[in-house]
């Protein structure tokens, strides 16, 4: 695991935006892992900037989604397949066909989530995964307690996820879905590469707990320590807790300047 510190979110969103490039560049039909939120916001703005100069090209990408909220309609504005084309899809030269999202209105969600996870098996597997990580470590919608082997599956979201989120349902928490469809971490640890984003004190606890806690299912994220291929990339206030931050700031100063993005 590679933990990298910035100094804001805005400089880890152009730093995340240069992996993906690099990524593109050297493989045009790579298969993306993609996430929603608040927290990926800034490096989707910097790749629809990227794009728009010709600094990447998502022609021949394919991508899929970590989560939906059951129960809500493709064009329910609070539907991930809304947020995924208004901050990203539809500003980009992306293939619309080649964008996948969970359903969450599947007839048979048990089936659908088997089909979820074959179509990426199709695809030839997530090449770069992105996520973020809730206050409480969940990363997906994969709560505490979640199982490290699990996979796409529909998950129950705790009373926290459902207070995190209201503010995107104009506030109230009785109208946040309290199901959802989401990657299970052994979906998530297939990526070939994973890219954790984490911005604001709120994320610190989280944080720690991650990298330099035990691994355990009580920390969903903690699972990524034992991936072979993760960056996680944070500002100030989230690295805040970390006990060894000085050594992961003298590990990166360190690194050649073609592997920082790499």
């Amino acid at each position: 695991m590679e933990v990298i510190i910035v100094k804001s979110a805005a400089e880890a969103a152009r730093k995340a935006a240069r992996i993906y490039k690099r990524m593109l560049d050297e493989k045009p039909t790579a298969v993306l892992g993609l996430a929603t939120g608040s927290t990926p916001l800034k490096l989707y703005s910097e790749l629809v900037r990227m794009c728009e100069n010709g600094e990447i090209d998502f022609s021949k990408a394919t991508t899929f989604n970590l989560d939906e909220y059951v129960g809500l309609p493709e064009g329910d504005p609070n539907s991930y397949r809304y947020f995924m084309d208004a901050n990203l899809f539809d500003k980009i030269n992306i293939d619309k066909k080649r964008t996948h999202m969970p359903c969450g209105n599947a007839d048979d969600v048990n089936e659908h989530c088997a089909e979820y996870d074959a179509k990426i098996r199709l695809a030839g597997g997530i090449d770069l995964q992105l996520l973020g990580i809730g206050a409480d470590g969940h990363i997906g919608f994969n709560e505490p307690t979640s199982s490290l082997t699990s996979r796409t599956r529909i998950k129950t979201l705790t009373k926290q996820t459902i207070s995190d989120n209201a503010r995107f349902f104009g506030g109230d928490p009785d109208k946040v879905p309290t199901h959802a469809i989401t990657m299970g971490i052994g979906s998530i640890m297939d990526a070939r590469m994973i890219v954790l984003l984490a911005f604001g004190e709120n994320k610190a606890e989280a944080i720690k707990a991650a990298i330099e806690g035990p691994i355990s299912a009580m920390v969903p994220a903690s699972a990524l320590q034992m991936h072979k291929n993760v960056k996680v990339i944070m500002d100030e206030p989230a690295a805040s807790q970390l006990r060894l931050r000085e050594y992961y700031d003298w590990v990166y100063e360190r690194k050649p300047e073609w592997q920082k993005d790499a």
